[in-house]
């Protein structure tokens, strides 16, 4: 049975692009075979040009939405404010 809280396609003809800039498969687009959460993220699995299964991170793909603050930043913050305080804390633990 589906979820009914999934965020992407699982039916015969679901496709998704590879959008990570620093991927080598940046830009081609492949058939979704199964979208799992394993090894503590979401990941698409694949077949690559040789059939052979693969996976990459969900997040690395256009099945999953943009994140807001991303677009809303537009290139213009590096660092989210939650990010920056759970490094703070991390130094902190360090000294």
């Amino acid at each position: 049975p589906r979820l009914s809280t999934t965020a992407y396609g699982d039916g015969p003809d679901s496709t998704f692009e590879v959008i990570h800039p620093h991927h080598p498969l940046k830009g081609q687009s492949f058939k979704l075979v199964t979208y799992r959460h394993n090894w503590g993220e979401d990941r698409v699995y694949f077949h690559d040009g040789k059939g052979v299964l693969r996976s990459i991170p969900a997040c690395w793909t256009t099945l999953l939405p943009a994140d807001p603050f991303v677009v809303l930043a537009a290139g213009r913050c590096l660092f989210r404010y939650d990010d920056l305080l759970k490094l703070a804390d991390l130094l902190e633990k360090a000294r």
